[in-house]
């Protein structure tokens, strides 16, 4: 009989340094929907994120989401999701911003589950932070759903684009 010796690979690997930040902006309390947890939104950056980072994530209403779509977008609508890198060496960084009113209203035109939609626009949007950009080209854009789906089915959630 050999000596075995299990051990989980996962259980051995140090997870790089993460500052994170989520804000709830206090006019995002009316929406119907739950807006996730810190710890959910942690795990769904944890997955996302294989670098040290500091991230912060917001929970906005429409009126934020739609000053800041037009102040750096030059889009006059609230949008589901912003992204806001910053240059920091070797440390990803930057900030999300999430609509709740838009995501809620989303999820249920397209009868997603609230929090599966909640985790892929934060997957999305990290995905942005590093550098994935699906309006460049539909190559960049096939290469930035692939990993999305990738991600997302790692967290047990199923293909946002089926």
């Amino acid at each position: 009989m050999s000596n075995m010796v299990t051990s989980s690979a996962s259980s051995s690997r140090r997870l790089p340094p993460l500052s994170l930040s989520v804000q709830y902006a206090s006019e995002v309390t009316h929406v119907p929907t739950k807006l996730p947890s810190r710890s959910e939104v942690r795990r769904w950056v944890r997955a996302t994120c294989a670098t040290a980072a500091t991230i912060t994530i917001r929970f906005v209403d429409e009126l934020e989401a739609r000053s800041l779509n037009q102040t750096y977008r030059g889009k006059d609508y609230a949008t589901n999701v912003l992204s806001f890198p910053y240059t920091d060496g070797e440390l990803l960084s930057g900030d999300l911003v999430l609509c709740a009113a838009v995501v809620d209203s989303e999820a249920q035109q397209q009868g997603k589950e609230i929090g599966a939609h909640y985790a892929h626009l934060v997957v999305h949007g990290l995905l942005h932070l590093q550098g994935f950009d699906h309006e460049r080209s539909a190559t960049d854009a096939k290469i930035m759903e692939a990993r999305e789906i990738l991600i997302l089915a790692n967290l047990g959630i199923s293909d946002p684009y089926q």
